[in-house]
């Protein structure tokens, strides 16, 4: 008896030093950011354990393209972990109202961030917020600053210069001017569309009178991108029709692309594959273009999986994702990823600063279809993937691609009928 007593307490022992009592808690994080398993892993997960013992993360990610379908697929099987990184607006709004994620109005740490920060994560009346807003990504481009010195390239600045760019790199033959692909279609509406397009639909003003049904899809201001897309495919390397996305960052990343049409959330990766010096360049402006509008996109929140088992410690978690800590932390270890806190933050990266300082140049705005006109089917967001990939294939003309949107778009949206 004396002996089996003295194992026990040992083994209790042994527990204890490993970390492996039964009120341990791991919260498992579903997230489309596999470009940050090693940033998670060595930086943001050990400074949120050491602070908080007894409550452990894994951060589980899922490739972009997937995300959104396969976390559905574990939200309606009762499989997804605990804690939910969120889309932006009609996505997460989505789950919300299906009971998916929990109510987090009455968080504490949500004092810290603007009713703006929070629309993007919040109930149309603004009277329910259902994520921590995490951050914000700026569109543009980055490129190969090297390549653009040994062929005396200057940054472009309007469309007519940009073409001229591509021109001279395609000219020299050493490098694919422009590293893209269209395989997974995301990036063609994400880093092309959307990208590029701001200066066409003037930003919010052109948003907003989309979701009034005051402009068509069919209109010039949306067409426009489009016919700026066809003209990018002979710059982008032969057979990018098949190329992935993965495929399009390794080519830049190895040196063999000048040009890479991109989001500020590139920035860590990059940071770590190449060797080169980088900057970046805001979407070109068009002729006869009055200002500049940017794509600075709330992207990312952080919610609570409502059927999870650990309310309390996902709750701890998101906390301190609220707070001026974690704001810091991750608006340094995953630079290009601008925290939507009130929190004073102070940005290390040259390329992160120059993403950022765009805002000081052009006006903002968000990417066109996240917000109440992808509440229906066909999800008009999803589809621009399909529109967008296609004109750069040319299976579709520009007026085809809006035509496509368009229908699907008046199928369902009252103000489009």
């Amino acid at each position: 008896m004396t002996t089996r007593k003295t194992l026990t307490l040992t083994t209790a022992i042994a527990l204890c030093a490993s970390g492996a009592l039964a009120q341990d808690v791991t919260l498992t994080i579903e997230s489309w950011r596999n470009d940050d398993i090693s940033i998670w892993r060595n930086q943001i997960i050990p400074a949120f354990e050491a602070a908080h013992p007894g409550i452990r993360l894994d951060f589980q990610p899922t490739a972009p393209a997937q995300y959104n379908s396969a976390l559905n697929s574990k939200l309606d099987a009762g499989t997804a972990g605990d804690i939910i990184t969120c889309r932006a607006f009609d996505a997460a709004l989505q789950l919300f109202e299906r009971d998916q994620l929990s109510d987090l109005t009455d968080l504490d740490g949500m004092e810290n961030f603007s009713d703006v920060a929070k629309s993007a994560w919040s109930t149309d009346d603004g009277s329910q917020t259902f994520c921590v807003p995490l951050a914000s990504v700026i569109h543009g481009f980055i490129y190969n600053a090297e390549i653009f010195e040994e062929l005396d390239l200057e940054v472009p600045e309007t469309e007519e210069e940009f073409f001229a760019v591509l021109d001279a790199i395609e000219e020299d033959g050493g490098y694919i001017p422009m590293a893209m692909g269209i395989n997974d279609q995301w990036e063609a509406a994400t880093m092309g569309f959307a990208n590029i397009g701001v200066n066409y639909w003037r930003g919010e003003e052109g948003r907003a009178a989309l979701i009034a049904g005051e402009s068509r899809l069919t209109d010039d201001e949306w067409v426009a991108p489009f016919e700026q897309l066809a003209r990018w495919s002979p710059y982008l390397g032969r057979g990018f029709e098949s190329q992935s996305y993965p495929d399009s960052q390794n080519l830049f990343t190895l040196g063999r692309a000048a040009i890479y049409p991109a989001g500020s959330w590139e920035i860590a990766g990059f940071r770590e594959q190449a060797d080169f010096e980088m900057g970046a360049f805001p979407p070109p402006v068009p002729a006869g273009t009055d200002g500049c509008f940017i794509s600075d996109h709330t992207d990312m929140g952080i919610g609570l999986n409502a059927a999870s088992e650990h309310q309390e410690e996902g709750r701890a978690f998101l906390t301190w994702v609220a707070g001026s800590e974690a704001s810091n932390l991750f608006a340094n270890a995953i630079p290009g990823f601008f925290p939507l806190s009130d929190a004073e933050v102070t940005l290390e990266d040259p390329l992160a600063q120059e993403f950022i300082g765009w805002r000081d140049q052009c006006e903002s705005t968000i990417r066109p279809f996240h917000q109440i006109v992808s509440r229906g089917t066909p999800n008009l967001s999803n589809e621009s993937w399909t529109a967008s990939a296609n004109v750069m294939r040319g299976t579709w003309t520009p007026e085809e691609a809006g035509a496509h949107l368009q229908d699907g778009l008046s199928s369902w949206y009252e103000p489009h009928q």
